[in-house]
């Protein structure tokens, strides 16, 4: 289990002067906010009546010294937190659930945050997600999609991911981001696209051969779902001799191509993506390729369907930030239990009505059976 999330988040600098004005803790207002979204509140004004619904209960770990806050005063103050300073909570907490990341895959990818759209720009959220535990490790805003590429690097450098498998689309694949993640001792699949034509178009015209030395080509892996079957067959060239850029990309020990066929109504598909590898082991190769889109299943697409993440409409100072990492936070507390195989909707329901579930997922066993 996750441990108590409330002591990491109690450390963040309250960003309110010292007024008369000021009537609630931080503490109280960010863990009633992070609360109200573990049981499925996702608007200002529901959070506040969450607060006074539950407000017995939340006494039991909070001191709430002027009651319930409104809506306006949460929404206010949850959006003066600066988030890097929220970020480096988040990733405290996730350390000490995750002291390990030695032979886990870490799949990183960007967000939007649709609804925090303000002209022509909107936030976005890169987030290392570890797919054996479908946990988000980290998370860091930026405000345009293209920022992505330089704040990877600042979030692989706050991790220790020796010993683990880092995944990215083609915005993460960078040879300075290649270069970090072999500093720190991983290693990486990243994916090859236009962003480097040149390169891709050697690769592409060389995977079609099959060499007879270093050229391992894997067993057809099929799928069928949704009226669609989908067969991928995985090649790999780990002697790349005519690579001209080899020696650019720090750790780069192989290429790999995979071959995807789709059949929807009779109708067939066929595309190839590439992706270059500081792994020379083909199966482990085709598993991380394949196992990246947990990120997509498991956080992206839940946040949006299950938290409404995308329809938020959120946007003053860091609030879509803020709020972004609380339902990342409620996210991670809902999937810690391997075990349970109720979906994320049938356990935010549980954790609205049953005390004892919401207390389990918060503060673990030991807070509960002291309570008993």
């Amino acid at each position: 289990m996750l441990p108590n999330p409330q002591p990491y988040f109690a450390k963040l600098p309250d960003p309110r002067r010292e007024t008369l004005n000021k009537r609630h803790k931080l503490e109280d207002i960010v863990m009633i906010t992070l609360c109200a979204v573990l049981g499925g509140y996702e608007d200002w004004v529901s959070i506040e009546d969450f607060g006074y619904e539950n407000e017995e209960w939340l006494r039991g770990f909070l001191e709430l010294p002027n009651g319930i806050p409104s809506h306006d005063t949460l929404s206010v103050v949850m959006g003066k937190i600066k988030r890097e300073a929220f970020e480096v909570a988040f990733l405290e907490w996730m350390r000490a659930g995750l002291p390990s990341l030695s032979e886990k895959q870490i799949a990183v990818d960007g967000k939007s945050l649709r609804g925090s759209r303000k002209g022509n720009s909107l936030v976005h959220m890169v987030s290392a997600f570890v797919v054996e535990a479908r946990l988000v490790l980290a998370a860091q805003s930026v405000a345009e999609k293209g920022n992505e590429i330089t704040a990877i690097p600042d979030l692989l450098a706050q991790l220790d991911i020796k010993g683990a498998i880092v995944t990215m689309d083609a915005m993460g694949c960078q040879k300075a981001i290649a270069g970090t993640i072999i500093e720190q001792k991983a290693d990486y699949v990243l994916t090859l696209k236009e962003n480097h034509p040149l390169m891709l178009e050697n690769v592409k015209s060389e995977m079609e051969k099959e060499h007879e030395e270093g050229y391992v080509r894997l067993d057809a892996v099929g799928e069928k779902g949704h009226g669609r079957t989908e067969t991928r067959r995985t090649s790999v060239s780990t002697k790349l001799d005519w690579l001209k850029q080899k020696n650019q990309w720090p750790g780069l020990q192989a290429v790999a191509m995979v071959e995807s066929t789709r059949e929807i109504n009779g109708k067939t598909s066929k595309e190839y993506r590439y992706y270059l590898s500081s792994m020379t082991d083909a199966h482990r190769i085709e598993d991380a390729i394949r196992h990246h889109w947990a990120i997509e299943n498991q956080q992206h697409w839940i946040l949006d369907v299950q938290f409404g993440e995308d329809a938020h409409r959120a946007r003053k100072n860091h609030s879509a930030a803020n709020l972004a990492l609380i339902r990342r936070t409620a996210l991670n507390l809902l999937q810690q239990d391997r075990t349970d195989k109720r979906s994320i909707r049938r356990r935010k329901m549980r954790a609205l009505s049953d005390l004892g579930y919401r207390e389990k997922l918060l503060f673990g066993d030991a807070f509960v059976a002291n309570v008993a």
